[in-house]
């Protein structure tokens, strides 16, 4: 099993690069509320602190993740949660897409409204989940989760061109194609990492312990924010030699500056 430390590449000389910061606006697209809170929001909470705009787009309103809880109970439920968590990192925008938790499908559906939210804010990032069926630790991948952050990724690419869904210009939805990057956090082999050392983690905890009833409705499967967060905070620093890290995999949808072979 990839332990944190092999999916880091930690030890001397080993340390992986800081994700680049030299942005103003991120998309985060999730499958469910919460699925950002687990570690991406720290990251979240260091941007907003420094003035970037950062704004969620759930596919689901997490109608199924409460086992005890009617999908028409828990969807309301979470989603306040969801505000409430983004919040806690200085997040406004919370919007979501209505999919159905547990079985959204990857296709042109999907695709075409994370591409109406990416044209709609021109984020310069996107930040998603792993859509691999492994992620961090050798754990198996929700199957929300990587049919929403492979959408991520080709909805990154199709927003920029306008014959990819044209019907969205009648809405005044021109293509956007700064999309620079998209990161997927929770990756089994990470390429970047954010220092969330300090009040960044702190408020990360914070988002996730506001989905308070969703973490109760896990039983036996639940934990505490603080001791989980902080634990997996720690180990990925060791990636970047810092105190407490989140760390992502980076796919560049563009060079930065002229391409390798004009330099």
């Amino acid at each position: 099993m990839t332990t944190f430390d092999d999916a880091a590449g930690s030890g001397a000389g080993t340390a992986l690069p800081p994700l680049p910061e030299d942005w103003e606006r991120c998309l985060a697209v999730a499958a469910h509320p919460d699925d950002i809170e687990y570690g991406t929001a720290s990251a979240v909470a260091r941007w907003t602190a420094r003035g970037k705009q950062v704004t969620y787009l759930l596919a689901t309103r997490g109608e199924a993740g409460i086992d005890g809880l009617h999908p028409d109970e828990a969807g309301p439920l979470r989603e306040a949660e969801e505000r409430a968590g983004a919040r806690e990192v200085g997040v406004d925008t919370v919007e979501f897409l209505d999919h159905r938790d547990g079985g959204i499908e990857y296709g042109p559906a999907l695709r075409r409204d994370i591409v109406r939210a990416i044209r709609r804010h021109r984020p310069e990032v996107v930040v998603s989940g792993a859509y691999t069926v492994r992620m961090v630790a050798g754990v198996v991948n929700q199957a929300d989760h990587r049919v929403v952050g492979l959408a991520a990724l080709d909805a990154a690419r199709d927003a920029g061109n306008r014959w990819i869904f044209p019907e969205l210009a009648d809405e005044g939805l021109e293509p956007w194609g700064g999309v620079r990057f998209v990161c997927f956090a929770g990756a089994e082999r990470p390429t970047h990492g954010v220092d969330v050392t300090g009040e960044p983690l702190e408020r990360g905890i914070a988002s996730l312990a506001a989905h308070a009833e969703y973490t109760k409705g896990l039983g036996a499967q639940g934990f505490e924010p603080r001791p989980f967060l902080t634990w997996s905070a720690r180990q990925a620093g060791h990636a970047l030699d810092v105190e407490a890290a989140v760390l992502f995999d980076v796919h560049r949808l563009a060079f930065d500056g002229p391409p390798p072979w004009e330099q």
